[in-house]
């Protein structure tokens, strides 16, 4: 076999064993891709046992938890030998100290494609010479790494802000998280049977009939612990019937307060769960969760609790403002203020109509936009574009723009999306009139939609259609119709086009489900940005089907051009005249792109893994 026909070697590294776990089923699905996987770690059973489940070689090599220079230089050296005998295509780091040892090892030894993924920050809550230290060590990370994921996009900011990694060198994949959270098989509320929940309350000894405030984490002083603490004292006053239970396992190297442990293991309402295998149970037991942490990456705690249709209360830090919608699927609470947490608690505790209205749309967020197979075939994308993979087999694609030319699209962007919103000002104004007396409140429609490199932006548009359920058709409006029918309920994508989300010209941003769907070829869409027009919108647009429509927009990624950009704005002045191809034949709005059966197979085959593994 020819060297380039082999399996791409993929090589993950991280400190500790445990943290391997996150990644559970995306190996399995880059095995079922092409790619030879195999991980590397600290020494322990936890890497054995995830070499096991996953079917992969793995390699401990001993890498201290903390700074330790001796022991750091040693392990840096250990991991050089292993990559040059190893000779692998991909390095992917995780985690600060398996970064930081991953990449150095990596760019010594000459390994072509060096992936950092920045999982948070210890430095936001560390002081004096260890955040001097640990700023510098991600800075050295993201240097040597030949490309950064972060796993929000608050993170992401942070670490542009705090001058980690330049802004153009980062990225979140689809909308964030580690791996995602598998809402359809693992954490699925109709599934914890009423048996399976008594039973956990049984071994606990939580009477049935008690209301339960929950925290899952690592019971550390970060984590927030001794801020639940303070917030326990004042919510067992207000609620006799009220249990805390605290699910995680205590490190000795950001220990809680000796005041807080005492009243964790003294208190007859509190249990102390300690680490378990699944917290499935667990959740199913709690009315409401507690995350009052100072700082995250993504917490997947959150989503985990949303899967199984619970409320969170989380602290308003990096993170945590990716993972709860503020009113809407949880509360954010200022970090270390223990009163406004048990406010936000008790709220919960005693309104069963706002839990559960906020925990049906955290589960409807989860299914929407954490999909673990999202996330997998955005990585795989990522790897297949360091590679030089993707689209390899076209003889016909152009070289790509011009980096003059990308400056002036962008200029020309921002220049007519600020034009538009002037001009157009007035008539935004009597839309939001008539959709205030006809619809009433809201006015716009937001919808997560990906974007350049799959990056989930906040698409805005004028909402055309009463809020329920029931077909389209019927939920339409006469003000919705007639917007739709002139275009006009876009409008207001012209602020995405000037913050940078979306350009006057490019392939309509779709939805974010969709992207466990696409072949890699229909994938390269997201090789430039979305736009409000498109090659799509002026040959057909919904009159055609979505083969159609992709062939149209790689078309587009590989032809485009300025000159093809104005010519592409002329039809749409002159389609917007005619109304055609709005809709979809016989729907209001277009069908759901389902793809192709291979596609689907694939991904469903790769989620058994992970659930089987």
């Amino acid at each position: 076999m020819t060297a380039t026909h082999r399996r791409p070697k993929l090589v993950h590294i991280t400190t500790v064993p445990q943290t391997l776990a996150f990644l559970r089923g995306q190996v399995a699905f880059m095995k079922s891709n092409g790619y030879d996987v195999s991980a590397v770690s600290s020494p322990g059973p936890a890497l054995e046992a995830f070499g096991r489940q996953e079917g992969i070689d793995v390699h401990p090599v001993q890498m201290p938890r903390r700074i330790t220079p001796l022991g750091d230089l040693l392990a840096v050296f250990r991991l050089v030998r292993l990559f040059r005998r190893m000779r692998p295509d991909i390095v992917h780091g995780h985690t600060p100290k398996g970064g930081l040892l991953g990449m150095i090892a990596s760019w010594l030894a000459g390994v072509p494609v060096r992936i950092y993924t920045l999982h948070g920050l210890p430095l936001e809550t560390a002081t004096g010479l260890k955040r001097t230290i640990l700023r510098w060590c991600e800075r050295v990370s993201c240097a040597l790494a030949r490309r950064v994921y972060a796993v929000s996009e608050s993170l992401r900011r942070r670490a542009v802000s705090a001058g980690l990694c330049r802004e153009e060198r980062i990225a979140v994949l689809g909308a964030g998280t580690v791996n995602g959270v598998d809402a359809e098989h693992r954490f699925i509320p109709a599934r914890v049977c009423s048996y399976e929940a008594a039973r956990a309350r049984r071994a606990l000894g939580i009477p049935s009939e008690v209301r339960v405030v929950g925290f899952v984490g690592r019971v550390v002083h970060d984590k927030g612990v001794e801020d639940l603490v303070e917030a326990w004292k004042e919510l067992r006053e207000e609620f006799p019937d009220l249990y805390l239970l605290v699910v995680g396992p205590r490190e000795p190297q950001d220990p809680i307060s000796a005041e807080a442990d005492r009243v964790l293991r003294s208190d007859p309402r509190v249990r102390l769960a300690g680490e378990i295998g699944s917290v499935r149970a667990m959740y199913a037991m709690m009315d409401v969760v507690a995350l009052p942490t100072y700082r995250e990456g993504f917490p997947q705690v959150p989503l985990e609790a949303a899967a199984m249709e619970r409320p969170v209360v989380a602290s308003r830090v990096t993170g945590c403002v990716d993972a709860v919608v503020d009113g809407e699927t949880g509360t954010l609470v200022p970090p270390r203020e223990p009163h406004a947490l048990a406010e936000a608690l008790a709220a919960y505790l005693k309104d069963p109509g706002l839990r559960r209205r906020h925990g049906t749309a955290a589960r409807a967020r989860v299914l929407r936009d954490f999909r673990p197979e999202n996330l997998w075939l955005l990585t795989r994308w990522a790897y297949e574009e360091s590679l030089g993979r993707r689209g390899k087999a076209r003889v016909s694609r152009r070289a790509p723009r011009r980096p003059v030319d990308l400056l002036i699209k962008r200029v020309l962007d921002m220049s007519g999306a600020l034009l538009g919103l002037a001009i157009l000002s007035p008539l935004m104004l009597l839309i939001s009139g008539l959709l205030l007396a006809v619809q009433g409140r809201p006015i716009f429609f937001r919808q997560r939609r990906p974007g350049l490199k799959g990056r989930v932006f906040s698409i805005l548009k004028f909402r055309t259609m009463h809020s329920g359920s029931g077909p389209d058709e019927k939920r339409m409006t006469w003000i919705g119709r007639l917007l739709r029918t002139t275009s006009l309920d876009e409008i207001p994508q012209l602020w995405n086009v000037l913050v940078g989300d979306m350009s006057l010209v490019g392939p309509r941003p779709l939805l974010v489900q969709y992207l466990q769907h696409y072949t890699p070829r229909q994938a390269r869409r997201h090789d430039v940005r979305p736009g409000m027009t498109g090659w799509v919108q002026v040959n057909g647009r919904n009159s055609i089907d979505w083969d159609q429509k992709f062939e149209l927009d790689v078309w587009y990624v590989d032809n485009g051009s300025l000159a093809v950009d104005l010519m592409i704005l002329l039809k749409t002045i002159r389609r917007v005249f005619e109304r055609s191809g709005i809709n979809g034949p016989g729907n209001a709005s277009v069908p759901v792109f389902t793809g192709s059966k291979p596609v689907r197979q694939e991904a469903a085959v790769s989620l058994e893994r992970s659930v089987t593994g």
